[in-house]
């Protein structure tokens, strides 16, 4: 029997949460554990291509094409750490060349039918805001894995993520499920960081993942020579915070 993939939306309309970070390290987590795992760039800002080595500038086919052309994803495809269906900076005139198109929130997902059974994992990283990508996103997945930091925790963008969210469940999307809330670039020595994640697990309480990723300089480090934080610095704290988050991931996935 083939299994299909899980896909896995990492979102937060808020930027600067370590939202690609975390889409990377857990998916190249996953291959570690020995799963196939494709990673998706729906940021035009194209971060994620770029912490693999490549160039968004470079690439001739991308996610662009991909939605709005409905080019096969496979041509969009680098093979890295993990596949990587890459961004170009045309991806930010996206929204509008697929505002006129019927179905125009579900192009992802119709991209993806022909490939889920080529994958175990398929991890999206989404734009900072609510907008036609982040919804295409959203309409796709099955679950999402939501990034909060710690010092400012904006309970009002988590809430507006679930009214989002309610609304894909009512018109798009009817099984999509919060897998959990992560705790991100923890600084564990302030008050505030540990009243956050107090009041994070009182209003959420176990969607709040175990995991914690605490602030390292290796997160800033990594992108630049076109890896992971995993093949970057293997034993450290870093790598090892997203080994346990892909294991508590595939953990509840058997549950």
């Amino acid at each position: 029997m083939t299994t299909k993939a899980k896909v896995i939306a990492f979102a937060n309309q808020k930027g600067g949460v370590a939202k690609t970070t975390t889409t990377l390290n857990t998916a190249v987590a996953f291959a570690e554990e020995g799963h196939r795992v494709l990673v998706v760039d729906m940021d035009p800002q194209g971060n994620l291509t770029m912490s693999q080595g490549i160039d968004p500038d470079t690439v001739e086919t991308s996610m662009y094409d991909v939605l709005v052309h409905h080019t096969s994803i496979r041509e969009a495809i680098r093979k890295r750490e993990v596949d990587v269906a890459c961004a170009s900076i045309d991806l930010a005139g996206a929204e509008i060349a697929m505002s006129t198109q019927i179905g125009r929130e579900r192009s992802l997902q119709k991209a993806f039918v022909p490939i889920l059974e080529d994958y175990d994992f398929i991890c999206i990283d989404t734009p900072p805001s609510l907008g036609l990508l982040t919804i295409n996103a959203l309409t796709a997945a099955d679950r999402v894995i939501v990034p909060v930091q710690c010092e400012y925790l904006s309970m009002r963008g988590l809430i507006q993520l679930q009214n989002t969210l309610a609304m894909i469940r009512e018109n798009l999307n009817p099984n999509i499920e919060i897998e959990g809330i992560l705790p991100t670039l923890v600084d564990s020595r302030t008050i505030h960081a540990k009243e956050a994640i107090a009041i994070l697990e009182e209003n959420f309480g176990d969607r709040v993942f175990a995991s914690r990723i605490r602030k390292t300089v290796r997160f800033a480090e990594a992108p630049v020579k076109g890896m992971s934080v995993l093949k970057y610095e293997p034993d450290g704290t870093a790598a090892e915070s997203y080994r346990l988050l892909a294991k508590e991931v595939i953990e509840n996935g058997k549950r």
